[in-house]
């Protein structure tokens, strides 16, 4: 039953994340080692700042048309359309990647529709598609080193499969999807006639080569990207989503009758990103990448090969109970990680975000080397 009489049933559906929680116990301790934050520690660039300020000041305070500002819809889809050329192919700025999310499960999902979801994670996804009245089928990806395994999607696909979730750079883990399982599914998608959403965030903090996204095999796939990691802008509330142009324009209605638009000034100083090149922060990430894993390595943690996005998720250590026991121990030590179980319906490992300083980074694998010992 809901909490108050006055609740709609779907809220039991959900609680407050498990990381918001976190972040709330981060605000009460003194000098915590943060490594839970999933938003990069760098400051958003000098001229995407002064791009917003100087909006602001001109007055682009309004709103901008439902489907974007124009100027920067007009470059963003000149580059979808660079690089993937598909004839069809239409764009939607949101109201950050969540907007985008929303707007897709509201426009594709009926109650009873089935939607893929691949184990572990992102914490949205499966609250998502309840919200909508779907049901999550859930595959899980533990034994395959958290990479897609095509046989398990066939196998999961029935007469009512509406949706697959994909993210690649992934969060929770930092995996990036293989060419083959990114074209696989991509070609499942088309065979089956199911739509096959790509959540592409974490698309700039690849580290071991391009990312292999499934728009490149399925003209039908649909995309979802952002400002908010990629420059530091998290609180700007700036993603995009991109695809057939009949999902795209439904989509762009329903945003009329609930984001209306993104944050208009912001949309404008955006445009700078453009001409902003960010390669020394994901060098510095990529460095921190292979700080953090050799450190685990070497401390006896099980990582699987991460390549992108800035999270690794060890397994807890044999003997050292459920990931939520080995977080609560590792919380009494001033380390501030998330256990996975609010990823996952496993509850055998945990995230950290390595978005942060090296001396704070090291200072977290020295409570995690105390711990494995016990």
């Amino acid at each position: 039953m809901p909490a108050h009489p006055w609740l709609a049933d779907r809220t039991d559906r959900f609680d407050s994340s498990g990381i918001r929680k976190v972040f709330d116990l981060a605000a009460k301790m003194k000098d915590p080692i943060n490594l839970s934050i999933g938003q990069p520690d760098f400051p958003a660039p000098d001229s995407l700042k002064e791009a917003a300020c100087k909006a602001i000041r001109e007055d682009k305070n309004g709103y901008s048309q439902t489907q974007g500002a124009a100027a920067l819809r007009d470059r963003l889809q000149q580059r979808v359309d660079e690089e993937w050329g598909h004839a069809d192919r239409k764009l939607l700025v949101t109201s950050g990647t969540s907007g985008a999310l929303n707007l897709a499960m509201w426009a594709l999902v009926n109650p009873g529709d089935e939607v893929i979801v691949f184990d572990p994670y992102f914490v949205m996804y499966p609250t998502l598609c309840e919200m909508v009245g779907g049901v999550p089928v859930v595959i899980d990806t533990y034994e395959d080193d958290f990479q897609i395994n095509l046989a398990k999607v066939e196998a999961a696909i029935t007469p009512k499969t509406k949706l697959i979730l994909f993210n690649s750079p992934a969060n929770p883990t930092g995996v990036v999807a293989s060419d083959a399982a990114a074209r696989g599914l991509a070609e499942l998608a088309a065979k089956h006639n199911i739509a096959l959403l790509s959540d592409e965030i974490y698309r700039e903090f690849c580290y071991d080569g391009a990312l292999p996204s499934p728009a490149k095999w399925n003209d039908q796939a649909i995309v979802v990207d952002g400002f908010s990691k990629s420059y530091g802008v998290t609180g700007w509330r700036i993603g995009w989503v991109h695809g057939p142009a009949p999902l795209i324009d439904k989509m762009a209605a329903l945003q009329q009758y609930t984001f209306v638009c993104a944050p208009n000034p912001l949309q404008h100083a955006a445009i700078e990103a453009f001409t902003t090149d960010m390669t020394p922060q994901v060098d510095a990430y990529r460095e921190r990448r292979d700080h953090i894993v050799t450190g685990l390595r070497d401390a006896g943690y099980e990582v699987a090969p991460t390549g992108g996005a800035f999270y690794v998720f060890p397994k807890v250590p044999e003997g050292r109970g459920t990931a939520n026991e080995f977080v609560t121990r590792a919380i009494e030590n001033e380390l501030l990680v998330i256990p996975g179980g609010i990823f996952s319906r496993r509850d055998t490992h945990f995230r950290i975000s390595y978005a942060a300083s090296k001396a704070t980074i090291d200072r977290g694998l020295e409570v995690l080397r105390r711990l494995v010992k016990g």
